[in-house]
């Protein structure tokens, strides 16, 4: 009777699992501080990320869901926690940024204008700022103050990140369409710098496009890029 050879069988790829999955640069986050004044903001240090966008845009959720938790960022009807800048650490000892939301009708003119002033230094000032996240709601485009914050931000040479968020309140074509509509509005307001600028369709509830900006935004935070401890 002959004998059979054995074979050794090649191992079969482990299939991805939670505990295998890389998790997304801003999961682990965890509130530090907030500054409602230029004197109140953290030391200078590690790379930081800011995330601006006007009031219901849906800031606060596009943060969480790319947190993956629900109670990071919070986000009202009326102006509350964002009234300041608030920073997040991330794993890497990097930060995260959430600044207050402007354009909310209901604020008084000159809390309005103190907010302002206050994004406005820190975006154009803050030493450490490596990238901006725009969030700006896909079902309403840029508005004149998203193109205010652009026009500050990129003549510093830094990316910018648009997250063109509820995006699943849109139908197939309505989407593409609003997307398409962002992506010309930055070419024709900024010719020379929109180049600098991805536009990614996202839902934090759908968690649509929550991937694409998780990649963009580990780019980023790359050490030869940012400096960011590994």
């Amino acid at each position: 009777m002959k004998k059979r050879a054995i074979v050794a069988e090649s191992p079969r790829p482990a299939k991805a699992t939670a505990a295998t999955r890389i998790p997304g640069p801003l999961e682990g986050a965890t509130f530090v501080t907030g500054a409602a004044e230029a004197w109140q903001l953290p030391d200078a240090g590690p790379p930081e990320i800011a995330f601006a966008g006007r009031s219901n845009a849906g800031k606060s959720s596009a943060i969480n869901a790319l947190a993956r938790q629900t109670r990071l960022a919070y986000s009202s009807r009326t102006p509350g926690r964002t009234q300041q800048i608030n920073f997040f650490e991330l794993r890497n000892g990097a930060r995260v940024a959430d600044l207050p939301g402007y354009g909310h009708a209901a604020v008084p003119r000159a809390l309005k204008r103190s907010w302002q002033e206050l994004l406005w230094s820190y975006v154009t000032t803050r030493t450490t700022l490596i990238g901006l996240v725009l969030i700006v709601d896909s079902r309403h485009g840029l508005k004149a103050q998203d193109g205010d914050l652009l026009a500050a931000f990129l003549p510093s040479g830094r990316p910018v990140l648009l997250l063109a968020t509820k995006i699943d309140k849109l139908n197939v074509a309505e989407r593409r369409r609003a997307l398409d509509d962002v992506r010309r509005d930055l070419r024709q307001a900024f010719p020379e710098q929109h180049a600098r600028t991805s536009v990614v369709g996202f839902s934090a509830t759908a968690k649509a496009g929550v991937e694409e900006a998780d990649m963009t935004l580990a780019q980023w935070m790359r050490p030869e890029r940012s400096g960011a401890v590994p």
